[in-house]
Order: C-alpha cells, then sequence, then structure tokens
C-alpha cells in the first residue's frame, strides 16, 4: 500500500470505537437475516474481516452455526474472543490466509479496501474458492472503480482501492457463483464518527 496506516495498524488502534460507528448497519443485518433462513444447522461459515465479532460472528453462532472469523487486527481479534465465545477466531489476513475446508457460507462485510486494487481482485477470488457447493458468499464494500485514494477515515489517514459494482459482479460470477441479488444503499456512521458511505450488497451461491 503506497502511504497511510495498514489495516492492522489501523483497526488495532479504533478496536471498539469501529462498532460505536459501523457496528448497526441495517443492510448487513438484512443479509444475516436472509443468510440464516437459508442454512441448514450447524452450518459452516467463514467471517473474513470480523472485528469485534459483532454483528456477523455473533449473529451466526447464536442461530447454531459453527463459525470462524479471521480479521488482520490483533486488537480486534481480543475483542471478538470475548464478545463471541461461542465462535473461533484468528488472525489472518484475507490475502493469504489458506483455509483448510470449504464453507457453507462464507461472509465478507467490507474487508476489502485497505489494499492495493489488484489485491482487492485477488482477494475476492479467493473467498469466493471457499464456497462449497451449495454454499453461499455475502460480500459488502463501498464500490467504485478506485485506485491507492489517500482519505481521512476515523481520524486516521489510509489509502483504500476497490472495484466497480460492475466488476464486483463479474467477479463473483467468473468465480463459478450466481449473483442472486445486489443493491446499494447510503450508509450514515453513528455519531458523525465517519462520512457516510455507498454500501454494495451481492448474494451469491455456488451451485
Amino acid at each position: 500500500m503506497s502511504g497511510g496506516k495498514s489495516a492492522a495498524e489501523v483497526f488495532d488502534a479504533l478496536a471498539e470505537r469501529y462498532e460505536e460507528a459501523f457496528g448497526r448497519i441495517p443492510a448487513q443485518q438484512e443479509a444475516l437475516d436472509w443468510l440464516t433462513a437459508r442454512l441448514p444447522r450447524g452450518a459452516r461459515v467463514l467471517d473474513v474481516g470480523s472485528g469485534t465479532g459483532r454483528p456477523t460472528a455473533e449473529t451466526l453462532a447464536a442461530a447454531g452455526h459453527s463459525v470462524t472469523g479471521i480479521d488482520v487486527s490483533a486488537a480486534m481479534v481480543a475483542l471478538a474472543r470475548e464478545r463471541v465465545p461461542q465462535a473461533r477466531f484468528e488472525q489472518a489476513d484475507v490475502r493469504t490466509y489458506t483455509p483448510g475446508e470449504a464453507f457453507d457460507a462464507v461472509c465478507a462485510f467490507f474487508p476489502l479496501l485497505m489494499m492495493e486494487q489488484q489485491e482487492v481482485a485477488a482477494s475476492l477470488e479467493r473467498v469466493a474458492s471457499w464456497v462449497a457447493p451449495g454454499g453461499h458468499l455475502l460480500v459488502a464494500t463501498v464500490p467504485g472503480d478506485i485506485r491507492d485514494l489517500a482519505i481521512e477515515w476515523m481520524d486516521h489517514q489510509v489509502t483504500v482501492s476497490s472495484l466497480s459494482a460492475q466488476e464486483y459482479v463479474q467477479r463473483i460470477e467468473a468465480a463459478g457463483l450466481e449473483l442472486l441479488h445486489r443493491h446499494t444503499r447510503l450508509f450514515r456512521p453513528e455519531g458523525g464518527l465517519a462520512d457516510p458511505e455507498e454500501h454494495l450488497f451481492c448474494y451469491a451461491r455456488r451451485p
């Protein structure tokens, strides 16, 4: 990444403040409700960029699923282990993580932003490859053809990249998944801790 702090540094520093601002995203809860209605009890679920464990791992574990969360931030992993003891969390980078199994569902809510654009694309393909046949992929991001954009976010200087909404869809489908639903929605973080963002949500299934 050219300039700015790494994702690990930023989220180690933010810790609980991130949940204050982004812990209650209505469209994310809608996605989790949609997913839990379709998963068999005891499904294996991977939460990529699990943060504090809430709401994703907490919601899915409470529904009786076997949840593994990965996050690049050691501070976030420590919080998640404390707050959602019924799930398993490990410190790992989505760009290099290699799971030992495929999952009935993979959730990736906003982990593919603080990296270079080619890493966003490669990571999306990696995440999609971890979905077992018949399994689901839920992805959310801030869309746009963005390459190494330096911004101030939650009082930190960071460098972000992303893909357009259309490229997200194309890459999900190229990975062999069927796109079931997509939408964008404006989100305003709690307490004015960060600027409003446009969020893209994609739901997909591997046949």
